[in-house]
């Protein structure tokens, strides 16, 4: 019955929307590949191919987009021309708010100065906006290219629904997160967490996710990619202890998914969608005759035959990569540079790190002055902490803060600039909050592990 039910749900046309495009998604954005003895995805690829295609061009067309996007900024919000306002993908894009305004506006003096070398040298040295501008935009720039167009191959053609709904049974009672959201995470996890945090942006935007739940998937699901757990091992020189690592790594992660969702900030956040509606009582229930499967193929197929024809999925694919390189890389640029500045000129994130002295001690954490200074400096940059550790004489040291750097998730060169400039409703206060809290929960579980190894 149920077979027949689901028969009638989809012709072939639904069928063949469904299983081509989703197929096609979960091998680029999910199927890990072996390339150039790294395990990646082939969204990083493709990507890195742009990369060494455009080579050192790269930065001089980044300056061009920011400081394109910051000029249309200008003229949408202030001049507000009617050939702007009549496109509703424009005005969208280019109509902001004055903080983003702002910030796209900060964001195009930082690439300017940076990239004609003028100004202070701090702000354009190779480890501040220098590092932002050749070394992390460069790779956004090819990520969102391909991860923009392709997108919609996970979203509109129904992976998501037969996804969502198998998954509800064990993300709902334990994360309190809808099921897709496991999507955001395995894509994260597999290739890049910008490319989760862009994927959860445009569910919460599609009112799939609420509030609470896009900050908190935002936050929390965009996982380090294995490449990069493999750079940071490297540079403490750990890298036979892999194993071990991303063992302690994965524990960590899941017991913060746990708790720091349930803690202030984000178990504040409203359970509403973007437009202020909250999800139906019944929404993810599975309705009588049905399998959660079967329930959640029907779906899928229904959100198959609601696409039109490959011209509307190609716009949308080029709307949201414009986005991205438009609304995305000047955010990044911004607070990337000002986050990074200030972990190189002060050493507020040094006395930051002071009270972290005792937890350690009572961890039996060795070298704990040495390792406090790294416990803060993170949110800066992830790659920072496994600098400064290089100089601990301690395996076990370095495997604590290679790992912690890697479980706290949010730094403000990439993750926490892509979440401010995303519509996720998180501020920069909250992430710090959220930054420290994740340090404080993920701290004890790799320290019990750096122990066993130990």
């Amino acid at each position: 019955m149920e077979k027949a039910l689901t028969a009638r749900a989809g012709g072939t046309r639904n069928w063949l929307m469904f299983l081509l495009p989703s197929l096609a998604g979960v091998l680029l954005f999910m199927t890990p590949v072996a390339w150039q003895g790294n395990l990646t995805i082939m969204i990083a690829v493709l990507a890195k191919s742009v990369q060494a295609m455009l080579g050192e061009q790269l930065p001089a067309i980044v300056t061009g987009l920011i400081t394109l996007s910051a000029l249309l900024s200008l003229l949408g919000t202030l001049v507000k021309p009617a050939w702007l306002l009549n496109s509703a993908f424009l005005n969208t894009l280019f109509n902001v708010r004055p903080v983003w305004l702002i910030s796209r506006l900060l964001g195009a003096v930082f690439v300017l100065l940076v990239h004609f070398k003028a100004g202070p040298e701090l702000l354009y040295s190779g480890d501040t906006g220098g590092l932002v501008l050749n070394d992390l935009l460069p790779v956004l720039f090819s990520v969102f290219i391909f991860a923009g167009l392709l997108l919609p191959l996970l979203l509109d053609f129904g992976l998501l629904e037969l996804v969502g709904t198998l998954l509800t049974g064990i993300m709902r009672p334990l994360f309190r997160l809808p099921g897709r959201s496991a999507v955001d995470c395995m894509a994260s996890w597999l290739g890049d967490g910008s490319v989760g945090i862009l994927l959860t942006s445009k569910q919460y935007e599609g009112h799939h996710y609420t509030q609470r739940e896009a900050a908190v998937i935002g936050t929390t699901f965009s996982a380090v990619s294995i490449t990069f757990s493999l750079v940071v091992l490297a540079q403490v020189k750990l890298e036979h202890m892999f194993l071990p690592f991303y063992g302690a790594v994965c524990l960590a992660g899941i017991v913060a998914a746990v708790v720091v969702p349930r803690l202030p900030p984000l178990c504040w956040k409203k359970d509403t969608f973007i437009n202020g509606e909250a999800r139906p009582a019944n929404a993810e229930a599975t309705p009588d005759g049905y399998s959660r499967f079967g329930h959640g193929l029907k779906l899928a197929l229904a959100r198959a035959g609601k696409v039109e024809g490959l011209a509307q999925v190609a716009r949308a694919g080029v709307h949201n990569a414009l986005d991205m390189l438009l609304g995305v890389l000047p955010v990044v640029m911004a607070f990337g540079t000002l986050a990074l500045v200030v972990a190189e000129t002060t050493p507020l994130f040094s006395w930051l790190g002071m009270p972290f002295v005792p937890l350690l001690e009572l961890l039996h954490i060795p070298e704990a002055v040495a390792a406090s200074q790294t416990m803060v400096v993170g949110f800066a940059d992830m790659f920072i902490p496994a600098i400064l550790a290089t100089s601990i004489e301690s395996d076990m040291t370095r495997f604590v803060i290679a790992a912690l750097s890697v479980t706290q998730l949010i730094y403000m060169s990439e993750v926490g600039a892509l979440l401010l400039g995303s519509k996720i409703p998180v501020n920069i206060i909250e992430l710090f909050v959220i930054f420290l809290m994740r340090t404080l929960v993920t701290l004890p579980v790799i320290a019990l592990v750096a122990h066993w190894v130990f």
